[in-house]
């Protein structure tokens, strides 16, 4: 069983997910982004919270990657929060913690604090790049 629980903070928007993240709840996960990233009142701030989630695949990953690109997109940030040691390790192989900033909590996510990786991507930087001398 998968689920997104979505709240407004005054700073942006928190995807708290439960559940594993893999095929079919991919889809869902993109059903609740375009929900909140396609209205009238469209964050520049997403946390997507880990703390529930148990599992997270590759269809994971990619649901997380067009996240990040649609806010990039309207120059707005996603940040990663509060990921388990199983899912921290899908991230780092894939390298997506060292383009999309993780943080130990959702609360310092959203304030901008702790935990953020020093080579992030900067605003507007395309997923994948590299920094120069790499």
């Amino acid at each position: 069983m998968f689920a997104v629980d979505i709240r407004r903070a005054e700073q942006g928007c928190v995807f708290a997910l439960c559940g594993e993240l893999d095929f079919d709840s991919a889809v869902q996960l993109q059903e609740a982004a375009d929900s909140v990233l396609t209205g009238p009142d469209q964050p520049r701030l997403v946390v997507v919270d880990c703390t529930a989630l148990a599992f997270c695949d590759s269809s994971g990953i990619g649901g997380l990657i067009k996240i990040y690109q649609q806010l990039s997109a309207h120059s707005g940030a996603l940040r990663i929060a509060a990921v388990p040691g199983s899912v921290a390790r899908v991230l780092a192989l894939t390298g997506l913690d060292r383009v999309i900033p993780v943080h130990p909590t959702a609360e310092t996510a959203l304030n901008g604090g702790g935990g953020a990786p020093a080579d992030a991507a900067a605003p507007g930087r395309a997923l994948g790049e590299r920094s120069a001398g790499r």
